[in-house]
């Protein structure tokens, strides 16, 4: 009979401590990277002490040692079981109890760890794992009209058809009581195999459902190694477990079934291969039947829910809140910093932080499931930042969902891509997400994308099918672009988009970069900047600039798109003409186009602060025109009447004296100010002055300013010139974020771009013959 428990020899205390010392640890430290409370095993182990065999491997394994070297006389044989002794019959509890002593261990060690992607060590699930929330009512289910989801807001868009915040959510635990057959579905990377393995690990420590015996089983190796038998059985499966743990006794499974004590997990339904799939779950739905007393829950993707099961109830797994994402981003940068624990949540906190930032506002979408939200923080933990190209981070999200997910768990799936190729499945879903997003489409009827499916098929074959056979293969292709890579996601019956649109735009962007030839690149970056002024289209146009390997061509392009909208308005191009002339009256200003932006800021109206967004540097002159711009403002309200606020416009009239160079205006202000009623004089006196001088005092003021500062114009712009100015202004705002989102333009056409912004048509044309 193997010991249960291990002590260290004289010579592996030391082993253990030189390699302490290299981790540069706390006691605490260790404590908490092998998952236990209290750090008394851990000086119990190096005091030579007895520590329990599971804790000193555990121990051993953090330090990077080999166990059977540490200690002292180890056993020959670790698989050696203790015979197990089946109690008197009747005593059911007593046999409950020593099946979950006899298996702990197996259980703790199949369920107890998570291997995440990208870490190359295993991490405890209590470390990582947080409690997921269900939806009893599963949103894609719903029925639907696609004209509700059209006008969806973009921010709006990722939650239909994964649960709205607002819908009724219990616990994951609690539906597992509520339910005794229970079928958990998910979108992929959403946690259904962590959520067994919680239940797992909760049953066996005693915390969760003490009274069973928790079996945990992963189905397509059951299904691998019934195939290999050729006999489907979920009794015999269950006693070859049994017997890893030293349970020969076929009739101690039978005994605990008949009774119902058995917590059966069965993981991935949807993992399991077509030709096997009929197989495996006969043999659940006539197992469950029999054995009906028992508990019973399974996992499956949700778009493979068609594989029904008989008596269950399906749920599905809820996309996580902003206080569960705060969680795991907690946890997880506790697990994987190797300093201290104040560190790890010192750079949690700056994760959430920059995660609420607006224009980090595309990464929220994604994080919901656990699946993008570790790999936001292995990303940000290695860059302490989220990367300005985004299209980084889609890419490698992108290639989790088309294979690498499924790789590390060692899936397969059916193909029924006709063999497709990943740079084909890359083409598919980039013309698929162009034809759509091209037609304002976020979602899409079933039969309009299998069309595009279907076309796409019948131009890589070059074999005509018929009608009947392409909408079969269409069809074929839709549910597997669904099951097994969660790209396409159906929102409610018969309507799909893409999983998520941050998807749909990157592979929008991708279509136009990936043009076969120059000639078609250019056709294609010609239609893109056709939606210059289109708000939808503002992150397509971000993507592809970043994705180009020149993007020369696509910001030229976006440059005379957006000079030709105000091109021909003669009105707003003396408008231009005047911001442009304002601009060379600044003395050592070293960007125009700043000046010219701050100046056809200043002429809008409200004035609020994103007009001013361009001109983001201002010298005294700029300042000046501000603040007597604002000073004609204020004295043109109502409040001028009141006599405290009319005194505070005299103050920042004495105030604006105080920075006035020129001596002109200098005098001029002086006068009007000298003409102005002496704060001590009695409020009569004062509303006399108001009534017989003050608008003659007005204009007088607002014509020096005109005058002298060439400013405070009145300009009338018809309702249809301020759209077009502000589609103007936001679409050089987007061209500026072009070029500063990372993407390869060379130096001198930056230059040329930024000293031609905001000039008008004469000036441009000036330059061209320069």
């Amino acid at each position: 009979m193997v010991k249960r428990s291990l002590q260290a020899s004289l010579k592996g205390i030391q082993e253990a401590k030189k390699a302490f010392t290299r981790k540069g640890w706390t006691q605490d430290n260790l404590a908490g990277e092998i998952n236990i409370k209290t750090r008394q095993p851990i000086w119990r182990f190096f005091s030579g002490r007895p520590v329990e065999r599971h804790t000193f491997i555990e121990i051993c394994a953090v330090l990077e040692l080999n166990w059977r070297e540490i200690a002292t006389n180890p056993p020959a044989e670790f698989i050696e079981r203790e015979e197990f002794r089946q109690p008197p019959v009747g005593d059911i509890d007593t046999l409950v109890q020593q099946v979950r002593s006899q298996r702990f261990e197996k259980i703790q060690d199949q369920c107890g760890i998570l291997q995440l992607l990208d870490i190359s060590h295993p991490v405890a699930i209590d470390d990582i794992y947080i409690d997921v929330n269900i939806l009893e009512d599963i949103p894609s289910f719903q029925y639907l009209e696609i004209t509700e989801l059209q006008n969806l807001d973009p921010k709006e868009f990722d939650r239909v058809g994964l649960g709205d915040v607002s819908q009724t959510q219990i616990p994951g635990k609690r539906a597992v009581e509520t339910y005794s057959k229970l079928r958990v579905l998910g979108k992929p990377g959403v946690g259904k195999t962590t959520f067994l393995q919680h239940l797992a690990i909760q049953c066996n420590q005693g915390a969760f459902a003490a009274n069973q015996v928790p079996i945990f089983i992963t189905l397509r190796n059951f299904a691998q190694e019934s195939k290999v038998t050729n006999e489907f059985s979920l009794l015999n499966y269950i006693r070859q477990e049994f017997l890893t743990s030293g349970i020969s006794d076929t009739s101690v499974i039978e005994t605990l079934l008949n009774a119902g004590r058995v917590l059966l997990l069965l993981d991935g339904m949807d993992e399991v291969l077509n030709q096997q799939s009929n197989a495996v779950l006969s043999e659940i739905r006539s197992f469950s039947d029999k054995y009906h007393k028992n508990q019973f829950v399974a996992t499956c993707r949700t778009a493979a829910q068609r594989l029904r099961l008989r008596g269950f109830t399906d749920v599905e797994i809820a996309p996580f809140t902003l206080e569960q994402i705060q969680a795991f981003a907690q946890k997880w940068f506790v697990a994987f910093t190797k300093t201290n624990t104040d560190d790890g949540q010192a750079q949690s906190v700056e994760f959430i932080q920059k995660l609420d930032l607006d224009e980090n506002w595309q990464f929220r979408q994604l994080v919901v499931t656990p699946l993008f939200l570790h790999l936001a923080c292995w990303v940000f933990h290695a860059q302490e930042k989220f990367p300005t190209k985004r299209t980084d981070f889609y890419k490698q999200g992108l290639d989790l969902l088309l294979g690498k997910w499924d790789e590390a768990k060692g899936v397969e799936r059916d193909e029924v891509y006709r063999g497709f190729l990943l740079p084909q499945k890359f083409k598919l879903l980039s013309q698929i997400a162009a034809a759509t997003f091209e037609q304002g489409q976020y979602f899409f009827e079933q039969r309009v994308v299998e069309q595009y499916i279907g076309d796409y098929i019948q131009n890589l074959t070059n074999v005509p099918m018929d009608a009947d056979e392409l909408q079969i293969e269409s069809e074929a292709a839709l549910k597997a672009i669904e099951a097994q890579h969660g790209l396409l996601a159906e929102r409610a019956r018969g309507i799909f988009s893409f999983s998520y649109l941050a998807f749909q735009e990157y592979f929008t962007a991708r279509k136009i970069v990936a043009s076969h030839n120059l000639q078609a690149l250019e056709q294609a970056m010609g239609g893109l900047v056709s939606h210059i002024t289109d708000p939808h289209w503002r992150e397509i146009f971000l993507l592809t600039a970043s994705m180009l390997r020149s993007a020369d061509s696509l910001v030229q392009l976006m440059k005379q798109q957006i000079d030709a909208l105000v091109a021909q308005d003669s009105y707003l191009q003396e408008f231009l003409t005047w911001a442009s002339q304002k601009s060379r009256t600044i003395p050592s200003q070293p960007k125009d186009a700043t000046v010219r932006a701050f100046y056809l800021a200043l002429s809008r109206t409200p004035r609020v602060a994103p007009h001013f967004a361009l001109a983001s540097s201002l010298d005294q002159g700029m300042f000046l025109d501000a603040a007597l711009d604002n000073l004609l403002l204020e004295c043109a309200i109502d409040e001028s009447q009141n006599f405290a606020h009319f005194h505070a416009c005299g103050d920042a009239l004495s105030n604006i004296l105080g920075i006035v160079l020129d001596v002109g205006l200098y005098k001029s202000l002086q006068q009007l100010s000298d003409q102005l009623p002496n704060s001590h004089q009695n409020q009569a006196r004062f509303r006399l002055w108001m009534q017989t001088s003050y608008a003659a005092w007005a204009e007088q003021l607002r014509t020096t300013v005109t005058n002298y500062r060439n400013i405070n114009h009145q300009w009338q712009f018809s309702p249809e010139q301020v759209q077009v100015l502000q589609r103007y202004y936001d679409a050089n705002q987007l061209l500026l974020d072009c070029l500063h989102s990372n993407c390869e333009v060379t130096a001198a056409i930056r230059q040329e771009i930024e000293a031609t912004l905001l000039l008008p048509q004469k000036e441009l044309e000036d330059r061209e013959w320069q």
